[in-house]
């Protein structure tokens, strides 16, 4: 039997996305993000949640733009660091020593020690209750050259991403993997 938990956003799993965005004097700032997931597949697309009160979320909506970065295991404090603190009364870059790099192709900064980026372009906002939904078109994905598999693609076993559960709040790492998309289901 199944037990009601009620009306809760709780799913598995969300990411921990750290949201590279410039305020208005250019002023480099970096935000952890759950609430996000892809939305388009042509174009690339990703969405990103935010309330009104949150930082970044003006910076976004004066620049129109915003990079996910995807941290790995190595820098969870840090990660759990840009969920905590408000870019509005600290500087989170010179607080964790990470770096940001301006993107060549949008008004944001990325994280230049994690591994995987995307540089997004906001095409789209939706007001959903507390948050605003950001629509970011991706013009480019960077990776680190050392976490790309032998196909030449992002390798999410050397990446190691981190997950985050919402309910009670930990943090988690990647399983093994269970078989390959679109034909482990053949065998039915």
């Amino acid at each position: 039997m199944k037990k009601s938990l009620g009306a809760k956003a709780l799913v598995f799993t969300t990411p921990v996305w750290i949201i590279g965005t410039y305020d208005k004097n250019g002023k480099a700032n970096a935000c952890a993000v759950a609430w996000g997931g892809v939305t388009c597949s042509k174009p690339p697309c990703v969405g990103i949640s935010l309330r009104k009160a949150a930082y970044s979320y003006g910076n976004i909506m004066d620049k129109k733009a915003f990079t996910v970065n995807v941290t790995s295991e190595k820098y969870i404090k840090e990660a759990d660091y840009f969920g905590i603190v408000s870019g509005k009364n600290e500087d989170k870059f010179l607080k964790t020593g990470l770096s940001p790099v301006k993107s060549g192709l949008v008004d944001a900064p990325y994280i230049k020690e994690f591994p995987l980026i995307l540089e997004c372009r906001v095409i789209n906002t939706i007001e959903i209750g507390l948050h605003t939904q950001f629509i970011g078109e991706i013009l480019d994905v960077k990776c680190d050259e050392n976490a790309l598999g032998k196909d030449g693609l992002p390798d999410i076993e050397k990446i190691k991403p981190i997950l985050y559960d919402p309910e009670v709040y930990t943090y988690h790492g990647i399983g093994k993997c269970l078989g390959r998309a679109f034909s482990i289901g053949k065998e039915i």
